[in-house]
This record gives structure tokens, sequence and C-alpha cells, in this order.
């Protein structure tokens, strides 16, 4: 892997901190704009489900999300719920794309009230919607992380834990048996002097497998 590749993976990125619902209304028809943070197309789906099973009685739960870094643009997904094509998801969409948030799903329902808005209205009513929510959207900053592993014998576990806690790291698995086989989550601008201390502190007998090479 390049090191110019290495430095776009592991810029830190902005995130929502926690869901947030923002309710506007154009013409008496109310658009209830929910986000949430969504890391993969499953967990926006399931949030996308969640807001249908809320609001099923609404003329529209159109949808657009974002499940990976910002500047990704193959991870996203959108639909317009029966609203004419390209009135809803894809408006939503643009926003997004335009807040460098990334892992962000958005969801709008729409109870229709009466007032017809034309295509050019609905296309600003639902980016508006969505403008609006994530003006007021509280986000965090996250360090993108990727799996090291290794396998060590039992003696060296307690010293290695020691060492993925000093680099914020998280251990994902722990599968015994003759020897240990760990698998850690680091921050990625730390997986290198990450298993350079490995090897240190083993005298050379663990040496991780650095995804970076």
């Amino acid at each position: 892997m390049s090191k110019t590749n290495i430095t776009a993976k592991a810029t830190p990125y902005l995130v929502p901190a926690e869901p947030l619902v923002f309710e506007t209304e154009v013409l008496r028809s109310r658009f209830i704009c929910a986000i949430a943070r969504c890391n993969s197309a499953e967990s926006a789906k399931a949030f996308i489900d969640s807001k249908r099973q809320q609001f099923p009685d609404a003329s529209h739960n159109c949808y657009a999300f974002m499940h990976s870094r910002p500047e990704i643009s193959t991870a996203y997904g959108f639909s317009d719920d029966g609203e004419p094509t390209g009135c809803a998801g894809k408006p939503m969409l643009a926003v997004l794309q335009g807040s460098d948030i990334g892992e962000i799903c958005a969801v709008v329902t729409r109870y229709f009230g009466g007032t017809k808005l034309g295509t050019g209205g609905m296309q600003r009513a639902y980016a508006n919607a969505v403008r609006q929510a994530i003006n007021v959207l509280a986000t965090e900053l996250v360090t993108p992380r990727d799996t090291v592993t290794l396998q060590c014998d039992y003696g060296q576990l307690k010293d290695i834990e020691h060492v993925v806690a000093a680099f914020d790291g998280e251990i994902l698995s722990k599968d015994y048996g003759v020897d240990i086989s760990l698998s850690v989550a680091i921050p990625i601008p730390a997986i290198d002097a990450y298993c350079q201390r490995i090897v240190e502190i083993t005298a050379g007998r663990v040496i991780p497998n650095n995804p970076l090479l």
C-alpha cells in the first residue's frame, strides 16, 4: 500500500455523535428528518426500516445514506419512496455529500399537507429538511482503525494487552489453542509503532501481521 493511500485511509473524519430528529413544514406538509450514524449498508437499512415502522401512515419515507468515509463515492444509497423520480433521495444525498460527514443516514418522513409543491419545490423541501437537521447535528471526530493479527504464547499475553491499551487499541477476538491468536483494532496512524513495540517487548518472538505492508 502506498504512503498516499495509507495517509488518505488514516485521516480522521466526522460522524454523527448521536441520533437527531428535526421537523420542518412547507405549505402544510410536514417533513420529519431523522439522522443517525450508520457504518454499513445493513445498519442503514435497519435505521430506515425503523422509521418506516415508526411512521407507517406517512405519505413517504425517503432516504439517503453514506456508510463509509465522506469522500468514498461508492458507499451510498438513496430512495424517492414513491415521490417523483429525482425529487427526494437524490437531493438529500447531495446535501449529505456536501456535509463532509461520513457514516450518516437521513430519512425524511413526509406527511402531505394538501398542497402540491411541484418538482422543484419537492427537491428544495427534501434537501432543506436534511440541511437544517445537519446544521444542528452533533458530530464527533473518529480515527479509522485496521485489524492487526498476531500469535503469542500464554506468558506474553499480559504484556501484549498492556501495549494494546497504550495504543488505544481494542481486542476483537482471542482464540486459545497451543498459542493464543489475537485480532486487534488499532488506529491506523499508530499501527507501525504498535507492531514495532510488540516485536520489542517479545524480543522478536512475536511479529504482528501489519495490514499496511
